[in-house]
């Protein structure tokens, strides 16, 4: 339990950026969604790796529950305490270390937000390698400890490839730099692939060296109308064979999606009403043959009857106006309470659980959505209602994670399994992986000091 004199020994360690006060723990003790909240009395915000270490070397010796948190947008509980867990905040770890413009290699502190990278990169001529929905508010060490997905994934790949090298802290104590700015280290295991996807149950992440991709001079979005679900499979398959690689990213989003987006946010769609909705996007280096193939894609889409309707925007206040998918989850907020799954399946069956479910709950859901990347096979089920049920909650669990371990999908994509689904990691991962990876965490963090409660199932 927290005492007096451990207070005291954060406030000599870090004076001025100790918070105990009720009110202004508050926040740090919610998650975005307002879905669970926690009851720590103490958020620390140090500013370097050595202050990290010595608040963790303390916590182990003295059995303190730390819980690391970034921009706290996680939506499965995994950033706020579930007890009283004492909040380790990184906003103050905002410092861009350096930027080599010859490789793109960024290295910089993990509370630096995801938009302010992005910013400084394209004074640069470079971008991030991912783009989120949370973006001005999460931050890289966040992103990276859950392995965030996002909307250039298609393009770019996973954290787990761009991610080159990370300095983290143990739950003793102990500094582990794995800092490399190296495109290729070959020499022993790649620690830092423990810590990426972790969720900070392993380790404490400091400080991210990444691979940033040139900024496209190029850039066009397309919007698009489909008639039905199998018309956005054969559009999707249409599109990488004519656009190739230029293709950075391809959305879908069902028409409850797009009604929901009119109505709370005030926006309209840019294609009359369909069905389905198709957002695609493409980069690259040279704007004329790239608005050629695009025009030329959509020709081919119109008049094989794939697409009704479309549009294409080529400067920045149309492709703002066009991302429309990225508002969805905020239209969803004004629905009531909403039922968040993040799934992976093969893409051919991506729709089929939303229209599987929708069939299952019937009246007792307001909405049951989908919209999601494509490209990757990465499907986000929503599900309104105007409060919370724990009738409708078991109507929608296990179902939606049996018929996802049927198709051999993955029960979360890319949100992490944090508090709210660890306890299902079953129907993912089998009995030997979670086994190894318990053991892993009882390697790692003996007295179960970080993060708590999260992304494990309770040890059998």
């Amino acid at each position: 339990r927290l005492a007096d004199g451990d207070v005291a020994f954060f406030e000599r360690l870090m004076p001025g950026r100790v918070v105990t006060g009720e009110e202004e723990v508050k926040p740090f003790n919610v998650d975005w969604l307002k879905s669970v909240r926690g009851c720590s009395q103490l958020v620390l915000k140090p500013q370097t790796t050595a202050e990290v270490s010595q608040v963790l070397r303390y916590c182990h010796e003295r059995n303190l529950a730390v819980n690391p948190q970034g921009g706290n947008t996680g939506l499965v509980g995994g950033s706020v305490p579930v007890f009283d867990e004492i909040i380790l905040s990184t906003a103050l770890m905002n410092r861009i270390i350096s930027f080599e413009k010859v490789s793109g290699i960024l290295v910089c502190q993990a509370g630096c937000v995801l938009e302010r990278l992005n910013e400084y990169l394209e004074e640069q001529g470079f971008i991030m390698p991912l783009d989120l929905g949370a973006k001005g508010s999460c931050h890289i060490g966040g992103n990276v400890a859950t392995n965030a997905g996002g909307l250039r994934l298609l393009r770019y790949g996973s954290l787990r490839g761009t991610v080159l090298g990370l300095e983290v802290v143990l739950a003793d104590g102990s500094a582990l730099d794995c800092l490399t700015s190296l495109r290729k280290d070959n020499t022993g295991y790649d620690l830092k692939q423990l810590f990426i996807g972790s969720e900070g149950t392993l380790g404490v992440i400091t400080a991210v060296s990444i691979l940033c991709p040139q900024k496209p001079k190029a850039v066009n979005v397309a919007f698009l109308g489909c008639q039905s679900f199998a018309k956005v499979l054969e559009t999707f398959t249409t599109c990488r064979a004519m656009l190739g690689e230029i293709l950075s990213a391809y959305e879908f989003m069902d028409e409850k999606c797009m009604e929901l987006v009119e109505r709370h946010l005030k926006l309209s769609s840019p294609v009359a009403d369909s069905p389905f909705y198709v957002l695609i996007e493409t980069s690259g280096s040279n704007s004329t043959h790239d608005e050629e193939k695009l025009n030329n894609f959509l020709e081919q889409a119109m008049a094989s009857g794939l697409v009704t309707d479309g549009t294409v925007a080529t400067d920045d206040k149309k492709i703002k106006a066009s991302h429309l998918r990225e508002r969805i989850t905020e239209a969803l907020t004004h629905e009531g309470y909403v039922y968040k799954y993040d799934i992976s399946l093969p893409v051919g069956k991506l729709y089929d659980l939303v229209t599987d479910v929708r069939a299952r709950l019937g009246q007792s859901a307001t909405n049951v959505v989908g919209y999601g990347h494509l490209g990757d096979g990465n499907l986000h089920l929503n599900i309104t209602a105007e409060s919370y049920s724990h009738s409708l909650l078991d109507a929608i669990e296990p179902f939606v994670y049996e018929w996802t371990a049927r198709c051999s999908g993955s029960i979360s994509a890319e949100h992490g399994l944090g508090f709210k689904k660890r306890q299902f990691i079953q129907y993912s991962k089998p009995r030997e992986a979670v086994l190894l990876m318990q053991q892993l965490k009882a390697m790692l963090d003996p007295k179960g000091i970080l993060n708590p409660y999260k992304t494990l199932p309770s040890a059998p």
